[in-house]
């Protein structure tokens, strides 16, 4: 007979683990910091490129840090042998999925540097698809953007709309990627997430994006760079809500591409307006043109997200805005200093 108490741990289920790529980028923060909330194990990996300031990304790297059920890894996806390696360093591990969320993320400097996101965005996306085919690992979720869309005069964005037209090498790579990961599902049944971010703002945020930009510029009265008249339009959605749109897509879909869009889409001109009036100060406004890469329009279709994920944003534009602002007023004193923010 079997003593009780080893019966009851019998019946107590193994943590969920996961593999989370990008583990200390905006994104990939966020979402490892939810699943490792929820219990589950995570081994995260992440390159720590210079895309962006390091401080920022250190700064989520320390957070996660603090949870015993995560584990850290320097892993250059791109490089087929760092995989390999990585892979080999680690004890039997039995992934319930991927969550790929690295890439090399920027529209604009994509158009200076494509080959850095095609060795990412692509050749990296392949060795992790191959990696899920080899370790048979059953689940593939794969981080895409809505800057797949490119050139349309559609005014929502659906999923089920031709991307033919991308508008830099960024939305390129991120069409190529969706096709790798479809070629894997149709060739060897694996169940793939394919997730289209629209415009990911909060706390931590990207530096280079032009929300924490702004509000650096205003708080600190400095002159504030913006492309274009202000009048282009975007589905700002918060970084909790993204965390959780990946949450649940890590349900079984067979091959499913969602939206995650705010639901409430706002012009950059008003986000300046929101961001001046919580720090009640005048933005200093430098207008230049517009850059030939960015879409002048974004607005995302989430029926299916909702309908399949049973995925619904929660947080309001102003809000969000209001957490970034609290964010970086707590953080001022480091987060200032960023050279993104500064425009260097």
């Amino acid at each position: 007979m079997i003593p009780r108490e080893n019966a009851m741990n019998d019946l107590t289920p193994a943590p969920r683990a996961f593999l989370l790529t990008g583990c200390a980028g905006f994104i990939g923060a966020n979402t490892t910091r939810m699943l490792l909330e929820s219990g589950a194990q995570v081994v995260g990996w992440d390159n720590l490129n210079d895309a962006y300031a390091a401080a920022l990304k250190q700064w989520r790297l320390e957070r996660l840090q603090e949870f015993p059920n995560f584990r850290f890894m320097k892993v250059d996806i791109s490089r087929r042998e760092e995989i390999l390696a990585a892979w080999n360093a680690l004890s039997s591990p039995r992934f319930e999925a991927i969550i790929h969320l690295a890439a090399r993320a920027g529209v604009r400097y994509s158009v200076e540097n494509p080959w850095t996101y095609i060795e990412t965005n692509c050749i990296g996306t392949l060795n992790l698809l191959e990696l899920c085919r080899v370790r048979s690992i059953p689940k593939c979720v794969l981080a895409s953007s809505s800057s797949v869309y490119g050139e349309t005069s559609v005014p929502i964005l659906s999923e089920d709309l031709p991307t033919q037209t991308p508008c830099s090498p960024y939305a390129a790579s991120k069409i190529a990627g969706e096709g790798l990961a479809y070629a894997y599902h149709h060739l060897h049944g694996l169940d793939v997430s394919i997730l289209r971010f629209f415009t990911v703002y909060g706390p931590a945020g990207r530096p280079d994006m032009s929300v924490l930009r702004f509000v650096h510029a205003i708080a600190e009265e400095k002159p504030l760079r913006l492309y274009g008249d202000g009048r282009q339009v975007r589905d700002f959605t918060y970084i909790d809500d993204i965390a959780r749109g990946v949450f649940c897509s890590l349900k079984k879909v067979g091959l499913g591409t969602f939206n995650l869009g705010g639901g409430a889409p706002s012009s950059v001109r008003d986000m300046i307006r929101i961001i001046a009036d919580h720090l009640g100060k005048a933005p200093q406004v430098e207008y230049h043109p517009s850059h030939p890469a960015d879409m002048e329009s974004t607005q995302a279709d989430i029926s299916r997200a909702r309908s399949v994920l049973g995925w619904v944003p929660n947080v309001a534009f102003e809000e969000g805005l209001k957490r970034t602002i609290a964010w970086y007023l707590e953080n001022r004193s480091w987060v200032r200093s960023l050279a993104t923010l500064s425009g260097e």
